[in-house]
């Protein structure tokens, strides 16, 4: 008997799309691979669910949104006329699908604390050159694009800018599921806007208005979402275990672990000895490993280590005080000796649970202008074209210090 092809042109439902089709058997099969799947394993927004409860959605359910709206972006540009071959559009596809696949788990804990010799953006193009050799050279133009190596530059500008399909991605799904309404776009009129001048990705005037409300979205998702303060206390404690975790690992200490975990606790990674051997463990780390170790970690010997994993595990979340102006070394000090003397433990632990940090956040790059296209032709950086003057405002980033200590 015959053998019968699998059908590689899936339809997947998403909540806020509706329907989504695989568009080729290529990017089906990338999808299929471990390296994608892992995804599924690792959250979008790390600890948000501990402020938002909804917000248990993955990176993988963000790539396929991307990959949706990205076949709607490549549908309207050439509507308006702007060639995109069928090369580009699999690999404007297949760049945006993979955009995101070097993020470690709990997205940016990782990198701050046992994988900080390697940027995410690094290990996405190790994934990259990898998929591309086993899928025999068919993933070389989606590098090139993914580089900004490309001659056409708006074919990068979809991938990576300040109105590009992963912002219009993550804002719609992350006010979805954490219900914070301000952050609810239109990412089909924003699309619908969309044009090409002089090879640079435009929005066309009549779509001005949209946009104003993309950046002031933006402005008050990343203030009352990404950078809320017990989403900032749970990352950066988070941080705090795994560091004491490798620094215990660096003495010899046995630590539960999965293997995966045991290579980058005991091991120090850097861009220069990020083997192939090394991309196959990191893509079998995800969200699972590190909270399953958190979870035995309360029972450790080191004191540290099991206090900063029960706080984690039950939710009893450090105390954060935030403020325009930096905190004063006394204050802090205080905080030092109040922490050592309440948990006996030494002082140099004591940053472990005393910490200051600052934030920054700055809505709206001038240096990365979303351009607006006016009926005679002619370009204009948005905060200029706009008559709403609380853009100009949005160019100026805005910094706060946080400290946190136990209550």
């Amino acid at each position: 008997m015959k053998q019968k092809t699998p059908n590689k042109l899936k339809i997947l439902n998403d909540p806020i799309y509706g329907f989504i089709q695989i568009p080729n058997s290529l990017i089906f099969d990338i999808i299929e691979h471990p390296y994608f799947q892992r995804l599924r394993r690792i959250t979008q927004m790390g600890f948000s669910n501990l402020v938002y409860p909804g917000a248990n959605h993955t990176r993988f359910h963000h790539a396929i949104g991307c990959i949706h709206l990205m076949q709607k972006a490549i549908q309207v540009l050439r509507f308006k006329q702007v060639a995109i071959s069928n090369e580009e559009e699999n690999a404007l596809l297949i760049a945006i699908l993979l955009h995101d696949i070097g993020h470690g788990a709990f997205s940016h804990a990782l990198e701050h604390s046992i994988v900080n010799g390697i940027s995410h953006e690094e290990i996405s193009l190790k994934f990259m050159h990898q998929l591309n050799k086993e899928f025999n050279g068919q993933l070389s133009l989606a590098i090139e694009i993914f580089e900004g190596k490309n001659k056409r530059n708006f074919l990068y500008q979809l991938i990576s800018s300040q109105l590009d399909i992963d912002r219009l991605d993550y804002l719609k799904r992350d006010s979805f599921y954490t219900g914070v309404t301000e952050g609810n776009i239109s990412s089909d009129r924003l699309i619908a806007m969309m044009n090409v001048k002089n090879d640079e990705l435009v929005i066309e005037q009549k779509g001005i208005y949209s946009v104003e409300k993309f950046l002031i979205a933006r402005r008050l998702m990343y203030w009352q979402v990404y950078l809320h303060k017990t989403g900032l206390v749970a990352e950066n404690m988070l941080v705090n275990v795994l560091k004491r975790a490798k620094e215990l690992a660096d003495k010899g200490e046995v630590l539960f672990c999965s293997a995966a975990l045991k290579y980058f606790l005991y091991n120090k990674i850097t861009s220069e000895n990020f083997t192939l051997e090394t991309l196959d463990l990191f893509s079998k780390l995800d969200d699972y490993d590190i909270l399953s170790a958190i979870k035995e970690w309360i029972n450790h010997k080191d004191k540290v280590l099991s206090l900063l994993s029960k706080m984690i595990v039950d939710r009893k979340l450090l105390k954060i005080e935030m403020q325009k102006k930096p905190f004063k070394k006394e204050f802090l000090d205080d905080k030092y000796k109040e922490v050592t003397s309440s948990l006996g433990i030494l002082k140099e632990e004591s940053s472990f649970f005393v910490f200051t940090q600052k934030i920054t956040n700055q809505a709206y790059n001038y240096n990365k202008p979303v351009l607006i296209l006016s009926k005679k032709g002619k370009l204009k950086d948005i905060a200029k074209a706009s008559d709403q003057l609380n853009l100009e405002a949005l160019t100026k980033p805005v910094i706060k210090h946080f400290i946190c200590y136990p209550k």
